[in-house]
């Protein structure tokens, strides 16, 4: 089947594509990456209509190549994705965290809520049932790390602000880029740790009927 993968992010495109080789080698897939959408998004200071627009324009194409699915990576941008499934549906299209999110709150009441990103930690929250507790936590600075290709100083960052999240029941990797850091941060708290790329590889799959019997868990 073939996968369209859509990136604001280049940060993105390795943490995905190694859960797919992973947990679903058989999938073909593309890769569409916009890296002025968050910087747009930033300037902005919000969602807007022409960012929609951009949106439907990015699911119109990745429609037109044949794709099975569309999968967003880009954490920031729920109701633009949102828009793109309803113009393609029944097709599958996935916000990045949607598959995190049902899973974490089957096994969390206080999640703690981990990025890089700041618009994530205003756009994503309200994804969240009520009923659970969220804890939100910026890693300052990691992603300006990152954007200079500096991965062990990113990872540095993220697993300090960690730390301000061990009283929580689980913690939530908010941004595709993270997931690397999985393991440290898991260390680092003791708490289980869950990852957007792997989650949504797995709700995928079961979306498009494609069983082996693997299961996606917290790093722990």
């Amino acid at each position: 089947m073939r996968i369209t993968l859509v990136h604001a992010l280049k940060h993105s495109i390795a943490p995905i594509e190694a859960s797919f080789a992973r947990l679903w080698p058989e999938a073909r897939l593309m890769n569409l990456l916009d890296d002025s959408l968050s910087a747009d998004l930033a300037r902005d200071g919000g969602l807007t209509e022409a960012m929609t627009e951009r949106f439907l324009r990015l699911g119109r194409y990745a429609a037109s190549t044949g794709a099975d699915a569309i999968l967003f990576t880009c954490s920031a941008f729920g109701p633009c994705i949102e828009a793109v499934a309803r113009a393609h549906a029944p097709m599958p299209v996935l916000k990045p965290n949607e598959a995190m999110i049902e899973q974490a709150v089957m096994q969390a009441k206080k999640i703690g809520l981990l990025s890089t990103f700041p618009p994530t930690l205003v756009s994503m929250p309200p994804e969240f049932p009520a009923q659970v507790e969220l804890v939100p936590k910026l890693a300052e600075g990691a992603m300006a790390a990152l954007d200079r290709g500096d991965r062990a100083t990113h990872d540095r960052l993220v697993v300090e602000a960690s730390r301000d999240l061990c009283d929580c029941d689980l913690i939530a990797l908010a941004q595709y880029s993270l997931a690397p850091a999985a393991a440290d941060v898991a260390e680092a708290t003791g708490r289980p740790v869950l990852t957007t790329p792997d989650s949504a590889v797995q709700k995928l799959k079961k979306m498009l009927g494609v069983t082996d019997g693997q299961a996606v868990g917290a790093v722990t």
